[in-house]
């Protein structure tokens, strides 16, 4: 209640002198994104909006996700804390569980005087903070636009998920719920835009912008969170069709790397409980080819409205005065090392898509390498529009980067997650039901793996609820250490070392044969990210 209160009378502070030149903050996040996006090289994916906002601002090449998981990643990026701070390490355990104080991001802005306002995914699903972290409710309603119905359009696929469903819910009951059924893998429609979610919200963005714009007593903070392209992958069917499927190219490297942690792979869990996808073995070339497809038309989808939601702050006349940042909550493998999913610890998986464009920037159409983490947007847009910095945050603003793109930088970035082939694709342990299904013998195939490689170390427990990777990229090679959290002083488990001037797929381990290196880079690591700023 003190925490509500205090959020009420910072909200009926009169603003500071000036206050109402601070800028809007437009504030887009977009969930299981890749930096497959033309902006960042990728020969294929189009994606002329976030290339336009990218070639007047600042792309980074080398942005880094905390935990490649949903409900990890965001919390550390909307709190500036990290997850040993935070607490979470999984997507089932509320931010506010943990952390009843720590204070968000939004949450500071009102404290600034802003009006904060969100529409679709910033938080994870159930951390979304209402009357804490938002000043204001979007619109509700759109006239003449019905909100979406579920998650797919065609009857057909409808009928597929509640099949699904109701199935597994009969055999486990609740614990099918958490994802154990979940229809298609991807959908072609052809049905407009506000047909899915991500469409309808951008509509109710664009009406709530219209609203903050209109009051003007506040500058606002608009959050606007793209649940594509997260599975499932339903896209009308004209951002398909930007494609030709022949022209799409595939994973290059689709093994696990050569000496690398038996454990720092899972079996794809998270796509194989969609209908239609194999529950083991390979997935084919041509299922990859058009699951690749999928990802690619849901980018594609993303990136029109995204574009829909910039023109509409022109319109509104307050493009030259917001922040626009835009980031990825985590990578994702697209058959890359073999896997299809998010959660590990390698760079395909923990490098995210970063942008952002400032009116006074002084560097504009730039790349740069510097190492950033998505623990540093909270310093970043603080000291952008002005506001102090909560003494809590663990990361370090990168405004100065805006103007000096090749200014020297951090010496490292740091993620971390949680034994990836025994835990479920939420980072959750496994539970009985995912035992008893088809993952069973998945989860026996992985086991075995871990069992050949760690001979006398493997220890159930240990490695089912203890077990982290904790990684550290620096500018040439990317470390992780799969300690037991119950002793971390103690030495690693295993190691792994990538060198990414020779070998930028990660596709050897090295560390066995560059002991002093190793143990240079581990002391690195034990000093902690403080000493890496």
């Amino acid at each position: 209640m003190l925490r509500y209160l205090a959020i009420l009378i910072l909200s009926c502070v009169p603003l500071s002198a000036g206050a109402a030149d601070k800028p809007n903050v437009l504030f887009i996040a977009v969930d299981d994104l890749r930096p497959e996006l033309g902006c960042y090289g990728s020969p294929v994916a189009i994606t002329p909006n976030l290339d336009r906002l990218a070639g007047d601002g600042l792309l980074f090449e080398r942005a880094y996700c905390q935990q490649a998981i949903c409900r990890p990643s965001r919390a550390s990026l909307l709190t500036g804390a990290r997850p040993e701070t935070t607490g979470l390490f999984h997507n089932y355990v509320a931010l506010r569980e943990l952390q009843p104080d720590i204070v968000t991001l939004p949450q500071h802005f009102i404290a600034g005087g802003y009006e904060t306002v969100y529409c679709g995914k910033i938080f994870h699903n159930g951390d979304t903070d209402e009357g804490v972290s938002w000043s204001r409710d979007p619109v509700k309603w759109l006239k003449g636009i019905k909100p979406p119905n579920g998650t797919f359009r065609l009857p057909e696929n409808q009928r597929i998920q509640a099949e699904d469903r109701n199935a597994m819910i009969a055999k486990y009951g609740d614990a099918a719920k958490r994802g154990l059924a979940s229809g298609p893998a991807y959908e072609k429609a052809d049905v407009a835009d506000t047909a899915y979610i991500d469409g309808y919200n951008t509509e109710k963005a664009i009406a709530t912008l219209n609203q903050l714009v209109a009051d003007k007593d506040k500058p606002f903070f608009l959050a606007m969170g793209y649940k594509l392209p997260h599975l499932n992958w339903c896209a009308p069917a004209k951002y398909w069709d930007l494609y030709n499927p022949a022209d799409i190219p595939m994973a290059r490297e689709t093994s696990a790397p050569i000496g690398g942690a038996a454990m720092g792979l899972h079996a794809s869990f998270e796509l194989r409980t969609r209908a239609g996808i194999p529950k083991s073995g390979p997935l084919g070339d041509d299922l990859s080819r058009t699951l690749k497809h999928a990802y690619l038309a849901s980018t594609s989808y993303v990136d029109a409205l995204i574009g829909q939601l910039i023109d509409a702050l022109e319109r509104a006349g307050v493009r030259d005065n917001t922040i626009i940042v835009v980031w990825g909550d985590h990578g994702w493998h697209l058959g890359d090392m073999g896997v299809w999913g998010k959660a590990t610890n390698y760079e395909i998986a923990t490098r995210v898509p970063l942008m952002i464009w400032t009116p006074e920037m002084k560097t504009r159409g730039a790349k740069t390498e510097a190492l950033v983490e998505l623990v540093d947007i909270f310093p970043t847009l603080c000291e952008l529009a002005g506001l102090s910095k909560p003494e809590h945050l663990e990361g370090h603003s990168f405004a100065p980067l805006l103007d000096d793109p090749h200014k020297p930088w951090k010496k490292a970035a740091f993620s971390q997650y949680p034994n990836p082939a025994l835990r479920e694709w939420a980072a959750n342990p496994l539970s009985p039901a995912m035992r008893e299904t088809w993952f069973g013998p998945l989860i026996a195939e992985v086991e075995n793996r871990i069992k050949s490689q760690m001979g006398e170390r493997w220890d159930r427990e240990l490695f089912e609820q203890h077990l982290t990777g904790f990684t550290m990229r620096t500018d040439r090679y990317r470390l992780v250490l799969w300690k037991d959290r119950r002793d971390l002083q103690a030495p690693p488990l295993y190691v792994e070392l990538f060198d990414h001037h020779s070998d930028p797929g990660e596709t050897r381990n090295i560390a066995q044969q560059h002991p002093e290196l190793v143990e240079r880079l581990i002391a690195q690591h034990s000093a902690g990210w403080e000493a890496a700023k």
